[in-house]
């Protein structure tokens, strides 16, 4: 393999990637526009994880708390998402009642309760001490 030929493959493995994670940014941010416009509990937790990111700044005595506060309210939008996933792919298979689509449903439920959860125990801790 010559010096060109390896200068080839590094621009096409370079292409590769770089359309690789542009088409994956892409369908992420339609991703996250798509359960903003339909999912009324990811855009009410989405607004108050806005409005709480410079609270965890202000209220925390550490970079390391901040971070913390920070990454339980993007817990809560993960795992909204993930639930949100859950629950439009059970739907697009069928609106009748099943006992395994109401399994799924609830189990996503439960995941998204444990991080409110989790969200309010460590929020709750570190303002209160």
């Amino acid at each position: 393999m010559t010096e060109q030929d390896d200068r080839q493959s590094s621009k096409f493995w370079y292409g590769l990637v770089k359309r690789r994670v542009f088409e994956s940014g892409r369908n992420s941010i339609a991703g996250l526009t798509s359960c903003f416009a339909h999912e009324e509990a990811f855009r009410i937790e989405s607004i108050i994880g806005a409005l709480l990111v410079p609270v965890a700044f202000w209220v925390s005595e550490s970079i390391a708390e901040s971070l913390l506060l920070i990454t339980t309210i993007v817990l809560v939008l993960i795992t909204e998402l993930l639930n949100s996933a859950v629950e439009a792919t059970v739907d697009r298979v069928g609106l009748d009642y099943h006992d395994l689509a109401k399994r799924a449903k609830d189990i996503g439920s439960a995941a998204v309760f444990l991080s409110l959860m989790l969200f309010i125990v460590i929020w709750g801790t570190l303002l209160v001490t």
